[in-house]
């Protein structure tokens, strides 16, 4: 068996064609506000991307630098003045943030039904009780690529490797709602493979280069890989050993072109449904 790729690249520009379309028949155009602290590199080609996103689907992107030496306050008077803008549709603020801003009061402050990333707390406990708010954009991904496979998670086993509240806890939650049995495992996990071995579908999201081995994998599972890393050769890949699990697994997802590409898409699909919710367009 060798596995069926999952291509991120082509189901994500078709969402973000959906999204363009409908944005088209908007009596103004969504606008999505990014700020960014500091002159971290990476950082910088994540905004890039996403405001040329944005420009691509006929989103408005607009930017606010401010310094690496930024006040807690100063951001959060940022974040105040375009809580209160009512041409403002999305606000994102892109992490890490420097060491004397902590994220979570920063986060917490922005209005939540401007909080198109999906990490405000109010989202965190919609998400968990009702599945309403806005869904945090990688894992909102990963259900959209399973979905455009035709998979169904109803009654399969999902194994989650890694408990972030930015992709693990957030999946999990997300899976259940689709009846899935989830099962998540991080750092502290015992006998880890006795879970992945298990898994119909596992995911990996724990920073390690290459770390999901095919004797991890169980015979015809779909594997998602979330994981961005360098490997000795300094390419890029995930953290799944693509080339041996492929011959065991019957989908998996490629590192690039897999759930990147989704998550600015669902990032894209947000803002617009906050658009259409100020615009009486959806509920």
């Amino acid at each position: 068996m060798t596995a069926q790729i999952i291509d991120g690249k082509t189901i994500a520009a078709q969402i973000r064609q959906r999204t363009k379309e409908a944005a088209q028949t908007l009596c103004r155009a969504p606008r999505l506000d990014v700020i960014m602290v500091g002159d971290n590199p990476a950082s910088a080609v994540y905004v890039r991307n996403k405001m040329k996103a944005c420009r691509e689907v006929g989103i408005t992107a607009v930017d606010h630098k401010l310094p690496a030496s930024c006040s807690e306050e100063t951001l959060l008077e940022t974040i105040r003045s375009l809580n209160s803008d009512p041409m403002v549709d999305g606000i994102l603020v892109q992490l890490p943030l420097p060491e004397q801003i902590k994220s979570g009061p920063i986060l917490e402050n922005i209005d939540p039904s401007k909080d198109v990333d999906g990490f405000h707390i109010y989202n965190t406990g919609k998400l968990v009780t009702t599945g309403g708010g806005f869904k945090p954009c990688t894992p909102a991904g990963i259900i959209e690529l399973l979905k455009a496979i035709g998979y169904s998670l109803e009654g399969k086993h999902a194994v989650i490797l890694g408990r972030s509240n930015i992709v693990g806890k957030p999946l999990s939650m997300l899976m259940l709602q689709e009846n899935a049995t989830v099962t998540i495992t991080h750092s502290h996990t015992p006998d880890l493979k006795r879970y992945t071995l298990d898994a119909d579908v596992l995911v990996a999201a724990i920073g390690k280069a290459k770390f999901v081995k095919a004797d991890m994998v169980k015979e015809g599972a779909v594997v998602i890989d979330v994981g961005t890393n360098r490997d000795e050769n300094g390419k890029l890949c995930g953290d799944v050993d693509t080339e041996n699990v492929k011959e065991k697994a019957a989908w998996i997802t490629p590192v690039p072109g897999g759930v990147g590409p989704m998550t600015i898409a669902m990032l894209l699909h947000n803002t617009l449904v906050s658009a259409q919710k100020r615009q009486g367009l959806a509920q």
